[in-house]
């Protein structure tokens, strides 16, 4: 089968599909249905919340594969599903980078942090290091770098929350519904996300959170297998007809299906671009493949089991169902090229965060018309909202939590808090939170969504990882290295972020808009890179081992009892 036809009429058809008032309200009644249940989970969850235990890591109930679905539910974001599905059917090749780095995180994470982390901590990233050293200034550079990262990656579901309601809505630009235009909707879209996420984590704390996940997991993998079997099924299941047809339709021919269409790319006569794009590609790598042992929405999840080898087990499946999630990316994305055409794509979202639901869409009307287009569109809408919403819970829990129990209970009342007072700070923190990565998202809007994730990776492997796992394996290291392997990781990352195309001074070639933060003609831009991992990985490992070493503080008996207590177990909570 060819596609050359269906993409021809994409554009008519992805904008026509879901015109109708009555198509409009089934994806809406859908997406409300979804929201309700939810919402239900939540309030279940929050009558059975008794405890610090309980609201932090659940009880400590959930099994291996419980477990594992949460953590794969948390991480097939809205990124996964709408980001990199957008990056593969614009980039083709390059798109799939994501994919591939996003898999291979999970060996770091399952050979050297699960086990161990579980073992040695309580609720947070902050109580394993804190263990063996000063507990006020770890405990306070650990907060300030949870937040951080939890709130970068919050953009990155908020942002494509937006996106997502303007296309649920049907709105086109210089389309209105409801007195909405698209933008307004994007913006309507991201406050609704930002306050359910606040009465998830308020009322259901981890209970509430991993449920949700749970039924969001089963949901998504369902979504994702329906639409890679349709547009698989389109091409009598001959995957290379699907490339060719997608490379065709994405008008760059062979190049599509290479490397260099986004990353690496070479400049002609321009050797410092090319060296400068080769090394954006380097970084971007290091950083997917470093990140996800030093996310603090993932790490704490290790600690709502009840033991080691649960922990274990919970990477496990984690990996099968991410990798098998991950594959699925790859057809959906070429899928969108083929069949809904780049030109379509970009019109709804410059970002290509709504290829997938447009897929979704498009297939639909081909099968049965608009009204079977408006359906399919609205079940995967809802699947990606599904995984918007779990995963925004999972990262403002995360962030909250270092609040309440690493700063509030450990730095402000020096251990003099009682658990209901800790419970209620995290309730409050979680609404400040809320309220920030609003703000902050709607100015972020025009960033795609993976990207924005990729960021915060880096930000992760900088800030996180080197101090967590000198902690965990050099006897020599100290207080005084913790806190500058955090905040030399963090303050690099982020200012290497602020000072890179990213924020300022990047335009189009052609069109000469702004492909950055801030509008075009700001441009304080003197770090080249996109992906600041590949100078502030190393930099926050440097400071952590420069720290350690211009400081005398020392306990090797203390390292000799985490280090018995992470291998075995003993003694852990």
């Amino acid at each position: 089968m060819t596609a050359v036809p269906i993409t021809a009429m994409s554009a008519a058809a992805t904008t026509g599909a879901i015109g109708s008032g009555s198509e409009r309200l089934a994806t809406m009644a859908l997406f409300v249905l979804l929201v309700g249940a939810t919402l239900g989970i939540t309030l279940w969850a929050n009558r059975r919340t008794r405890s610090a235990t309980d609201f932090y890591a659940g009880g400590r109930g959930f099994s291996g594969l419980q477990n594992g679905m949460a953590i794969g539910s948390d991480y097939m974001s809205a990124a996964s599903f709408l980001g990199i599905a957008g990056m593969i059917a614009l980039f083709g090749y390059d798109g799939f980078l994501y994919s591939i780095g996003f898999l291979v995180a999970w060996l770091v994470a399952l050979l050297l942090v699960a086990e161990l982390l579980r073992n040695s901590g309580r609720f947070t990233v902050a109580d394993a290091m804190s263990y063996r050293m000063r507990q006020r200034p770890v405990r306070t550079a650990a907060a300030v770098s949870t937040v951080t990262v939890s709130i970068f990656y919050l953009l990155a579901q908020m942002v494509g929350a937006g996106a997502l309601i303007a296309l649920l809505l049907g709105i086109q630009e210089g389309e209105t519904f409801l007195g909405l235009d698209a933008d307004a909707a994007k913006v309507a879209g991201i406050v609704v996300v930002g306050l359910l996420m606040t009465v998830y984590v308020t009322l259901g704390g981890m209970k509430g959170t991993t449920w949700v996940q749970i039924i969001k997991a089963g949901v998504l993998m369902g979504g994702a297998a329906l639409l890679t079997v349709l547009v698989l099924a389109s091409y009598a299941f001959d995957f290379g007809a699907l490339m060719g047809d997608a490379a065709r339709a994405s008008g760059q021919g062979q190049a599509f299906l290479e490397p260099g269409l986004r990353y690496g790319v070479e400049v002609d006569g321009d050797a410092w671009a090319t060296l400068w794009n080769k090394l954006d590609l380097i970084s971007l790598g290091i950083a997917l493949v470093l990140g996800t042992a030093g996310l603090p929405h993932i790490l704490i999840r290790f600690y709502t089991v009840p033991d080691s080898k649960a922990a274990r087990t919970s990477v496990n499946w984690a990996i099968v169902l991410i990798g098998a999630f991950y594959l699925m990316t790859l057809v959906l994305g070429f899928g969108a090229a083929a069949i809904v055409g780049r030109d379509a794509i970009t019109a709804q979202d410059a970002a290509g965060n709504t290829a997938a639901p447009q897929l979704a869409q498009q297939l639909g009307v081909l099968l049965g018309g608009g009204a079977v287009g408006a359906l399919l569109l609205a079940f995967i809408a809802a699947a990606a909202f599904a995984a918007i919403l779990s995963t925004v819970a999972g990262l403002t829990l995360a962030s909250s939590s270092s609040l309440a129990h690493d700063f509030y209970a450990s730095v402000l009342r020096k251990g003099r808090s009682s658990e209901q007072e800790e419970v209620r700070v995290a309730r409050i923190a979680a609404l400040g939170i809320g309220v920030v990565a609003i703000v902050l998202a709607i100015f972020a809007q025009g960033l795609n969504v993976a990207f924005l994730v990729a960021l915060a990776f880096a930000i992760a492997a900088s800030a996180n990882l080197p101090s967590l796992l000198l902690n965990l394996f050099w006897k020599r290291f100290n207080t005084a290295g913790a806190v500058a392997g955090i905040y030399g990781g963090l303050i690099s990352a982020v200012g290497l972020v602020f000072f890179s195309p990213v924020v300022s001074g990047k335009v189009h070639p052609e069109t000469g808009e702004s492909l950055s933060l801030l509008p075009a003609g700001v441009d304080f831009a003197w770090f080249p890179l996109e992906n600041p991992g590949l100078v502030s990985i190393p930099l926050g490992l440097l400071c952590a081992v420069v720290g350690t070493l211009l400081s005398k503080e020392r306990d090797d008996d203390r390292f000799t009892e985490m280090e018995v207590r992470a291998v075995t177990g003993a003694g852990a909570h």
